[in-house]
């Protein structure tokens, strides 16, 4: 559990309230990760505006996979939870259980397998990245724009996820999904 002490939902005000307000509105309630990075307020929300900026031109089914791969690839059981259940308005339950166990024999197409690979390779290991990698999602058919979005979608997921692991914000309860998605999560 992280130490930082969060604003109770009975004092926040102003973009603190705002963001407490989203969670409700969008996930029933309000979240450990926004309860903690809603401590600097202005951050969290450039944060979500950044991510739409990377999703809209994307499209949400690639931003999910591209942000799964990543979060695989750091160990991130914090934002898997949490893309593993908005993947599901993208993606079927059985899909996201079976690329959350190996996208690579996942059924993807191959360009997605690649966007996967490339954001599981940025997430491990960035610097030795060379021109391959980004002429690997090029030979799939990806456009220069949507090789700097997918590099944007999994470089965003590291930083967040970093930060969530660095504060030590808690797991959220993963009781509402299947055991069969709980399961390929590793039972968090």
């Amino acid at each position: 559990m992280s130490i930082v002490e969060t604003v109770p939902d009975s004092e926040a005000t102003g973009l603190v309230a705002e963001l407490y307000e989203n969670d409700v509105r969008s996930v029933g309630h309000v979240t450990t990760y926004t309860r903690v990075m809603a401590l600097n307020p202005e951050a969290e929300m450039a944060w979500e505006e950044l991510a739409r900026a990377i999703a809209r031109p994307l499209g949400m089914r690639r931003y999910e996979l591209v942000t799964l791969a990543a979060a695989l690839a750091i160990g991130s059981k914090a934002c898997l939870a949490a893309h593993a259940r908005k993947s599901l308005g993208y993606l079927d339950e059985a899909e996201v259980v079976r690329v959350l166990r190996d996208f690579r024999s996942a059924g993807l197409s191959g360009a997605e397998v690649a966007m996967m690979e490339y954001a599981t390779k940025l997430s491990q290991d960035s610097a030795s990245m060379t021109d391959a990698d980004s002429l690997a999602l090029r030979q799939h058919g990806f456009s220069d724009r949507e090789i700097v979005d997918i590099t944007l979608a999994a470089a965003a997921r590291n930083y967040y996820s970093r930060a969530i692991h660095a504060l030590n914000v808690e797991l959220e309860p993963v009781d509402d999904l299947s055991t069969e998605l709980r399961d390929a999560l590793g039972a968090i």
